[in-house]
């Protein structure tokens, strides 16, 4: 019978979880610091500050306490939080999965929760799937970052090793033959990875070796060896052995670059949806107001028929645009009921909670289109009409009033190329293609390898338990060997291959700058003649009510004077509707428009809680002159 028992342990900490226990909670906690400082680090060296940066999301979230507290359906425990989740068996003790208890303190919903646009964007910052996703993808790269630096960390390895042996295979002798045996073993040793290449190990061991029986003689040795390896041609300099290392700190970088402008992105799109759904509102009130006027003008029409003062067409015309604002009406309703589901959804809550959006960020909307609209007064109908037969001169569109962000291509192409982090990036996978190529014409080169080693001492164990003598450290009488290796390159087409592969990488990432820079170009130039247009379109809608009020005004008048049909009522109040639903697109389009050019730039801000400061071109300007 043999048994033979070890235990090894590798980590930096190794003492201490020898002494004290690591539990696994401790491991996790200890790589989320190591992650987290890398994140701090990296924040601070490219953007000048950091933010706070987790994954981890808060124990009591608004899902969570909706999901609690409102008649909310779920198919599965986790849907409420990952705190609800029953451990599976063998699952580690470390705290990650517990039960929550915040249920028993919440009460019933009574009225909905309310959100104005900061909430929603600090809502989705917190609770939306791709978000949190593109956190982790950070995260993720600052682990992969962590695993390249210990490449080149100094590693310590501590092993015990305790075996005991009980021999009872000799049955020849009557009485038979036993043989017991003990030894214990304690090794630690050191590895070292050096930029240069050199690869350095060394091992100090202690044996102890004893024979129970018979006579319990015993050996102790003292014993210790070193190596080194050294590349002098193929494989040596530190551009070569770091390459790892350093892809995976730009890696990093550029993690962070994409978590930036992702965030940008996101707060504009939920912004888009926020607002969206807000017009939605306003076009259920425009509806109702429409079908509420067209019931009233049936009413009428159907007391002017008794008087004889319309005919029953015109009665039937009437009912009949009151079934078809009763249609608007009712199809606006459930459009906004599909706009806040689509909305609830892009926050992550669940699409059936009870909420409802703020108008008031609504009506800062159309306070800030005031300044665009007042000079619409240039488009209304002069009181004096000219000869039909004289010359028509076009009103060229000027940039009088224009919004704050309606600023020169050349400038607003600069601020792109100043601010865009994607265009960072690709600036970066030039470098990083360069540098693959010189990877790849150093493995075409000779290898050229310096092996040394030095050993002394001996390792005792079992069968060695008899020796009485101890072993100790002696480099005096060490053993000392060394060995050049070279391999010439006779044989490199695999090599060969990817060199040739890594120029046409780096022609492929060049092509990439140029595309990225030509589409940045067409993007903002674009973007500012859309943002010219939407203005263009806010002054003339705007002027697009106010004549179809005076119609409608006008009409009702010339109605009860019975100068006028019926049909031209109706088709007043219909223009006066299509108006008033164009001028909230008109609003939002350029609001959206606005916040786009800014991401779109690069110089809109957002942090870790998803909230944005827009840029002031006069401000900005002004503090880099």
């Amino acid at each position: 019978m043999k048994f033979t028992l070890s235990y090894l342990f590798f980590a930096n900490s190794v003492v201490v979880c020898l002494l004290i226990g690591c539990s696994t909670q401790q491991h996790r906690e200890s790589v989320d610091r190591a992650a987290y400082e890398t994140i701090k680090q990296y924040q601070e060296a490219n953007f000048g500050e950091s933010e706070p940066f987790t994954i981890e999301k808060p124990s009591i979230e608004l899902r969570q306490r909706i999901m609690q507290s409102q008649p909310i359906q779920y198919s599965h425990p986790a849907s409420i939080s990952v705190h609800h989740i029953e451990p599976i068996e063998h699952w580690p003790s470390d705290g990650y999965i517990s039960p929550a208890t915040v249920s028993e303190t919440l009460t019933a919903a009574t009225s909905p929760i309310s959100l104005n646009l900061v909430d929603a964007l600090q809502l989705a910052a917190k609770n939306n799937r791709e978000y949190q996703s593109q956190k982790e993808q950070v995260f993720q790269e600052a682990l992969n970052l962590d695993l390249q630096e210990e490449e080149f960390r100094t590693s310590f390895f501590n092993g015990i090793e305790a075996q005991y042996q009980n021999d009872r295979s000799d049955t020849n002798s009557p009485d038979g033959i036993v043989t017991e045996n003990f030894g214990v073993g304690f090794n630690p040793s050191i590895s070292k990875t050096f930029l240069s290449g050199a690869q350095l190990s060394a091992q100090l061991g202690w044996d102890l070796a004893m024979l129970l029986s018979p006579g319990s003689i015993s050996s102790k040795s003292l014993f210790g060896d070193a190596s080194i390896t050294v590349p002098l041609l193929r494989g040596a300099g530190r551009h070569i052995v770091a390459e790892p290392l350093t892809q995976a700190q730009r890696d990093m970088v550029y993690a962070i670059y994409q978590f930036e402008r992702f965030k940008r992105s996101f707060a504009v799109s939920i912004a888009d949806e926020y607002l969206s759904v807000l017009q939605r509102i306003d076009e259920v009130k425009n509806a109702e107001q429409n079908y509420k006027s067209l019931i009233t003008s049936a009413r009428r029409a159907q007391m002017n028929l008794r008087t004889g003062k319309i005919s029953p067409v015109e009665v039937d015309q009437a009912y009949q645009d009151e079934l078809s604002a009763r249609n608007r009406w009712v199809s606006s309703r459930q459009a906004y009921a599909n706009a806040i589901d689509s909305f609830k959804y892009e926050l992550g809550l669940p699409v059936d909670a009870y909420i409802e959006l703020n108008r008031s960020e609504f009506d800062r909307l159309a306070k800030s289109s005031e300044s665009i609209i007042a000079g619409a007064t240039s488009l209304q109908r002069d009181e004096e009409v000219p000869p039909a037969d004289a010359e028509i001169v076009l009103q060229e569109p000027t940039n009088r009033n224009a919004g704050k962000m309606e600023i020169d291509p050349k400038e607003a192409i600069r601020l792109a190329f100043e601010n865009r982090l994607d265009l960072r990036t690709i600036q970066g996978r030039v470098y990083d293609a360069q540098r693959k190529v010189v990877v790849a014409a150093d493995a075409l080169k000779p290898e050229i390898t310096l092996f040394g080693s030095v050993s002394t001492g001996q390792s005792r164990g079992i069968g060695s338990a008899d020796r009485a003598d101890f072993q100790v450290l002696d480099l005096g009488r060490g053993f000392y060997s060394s060995l050049l290796t070279i391999d010439l390159p006779t044989e490199r087409t695999r090599e060969a291959i990817e060199f040739r592969r890594s120029y046409i990488n780096l022609e492929r990432s060049v092509r990439d700058l140029q595309e990225l820079e030509g589409r940045i170009k067409l993007d903002i130039r674009n973007q500012l003649r859309i943002l010219f247009d939407a203005r263009e379109s806010l002054r003339i809608q705007a002027v697009s009510v106010n004549l179809a009020e005076q119609r409608v005004q006008s009409t009702e008048l010339f109605m009860e004077a019975g100068r006028i049909e019926i049909r031209d009522l109706l088709d007043a109040r219909e223009d006066l509707l299509s108006a008033q639903n164009a001028l909230t697109s008109a609003m939002v389009n350029y609001r959206i428009t606005e916040l786009e050019l800014q991401r779109d730039l690069g110089v809109l801000k957002v942090n870790n809680e998803g909230i944005w400061q827009e840029y002031n071109p006069e401000i900005n300007s002004n503090e880099s002159s």
